[in-house]
């Protein structure tokens, strides 16, 4: 099971910044899983004008813009 979520749609290049920035951070790419919004109404109504947001397995969120620093101190801080 992944351990954390990347809310994200296809074609939003912030969306691939973070996807980019997050990966080489988790150093396994199984953790990560990302999912596009497009595919329920209540993660649109939820998260479309946020994208990309990092979500923990805890629930906690990290919306953009974030840089490498501020996802590392978020991964530490929810494992």
């Amino acid at each position: 099971m992944a351990k954390w979520i990347l809310y994200h749609t296809d074609g939003c290049h912030l969306c691939e910044q973070a996807e980019q920035l997050i990966m080489p951070l988790l150093g396994n790419s199984n953790t990560l899983l990302p999912i596009d919004i497009m595919t329920d109404e209540q993660l649109i109504a939820e998260y479309q004008i946020s994208i990309p947001v990092l979500k923990s397995e805890k629930g906690e969120l990290l919306f953009w813009p974030f840089t490498s620093h501020t996802v590392r101190e978020f991964l530490a801080q929810t494992e």
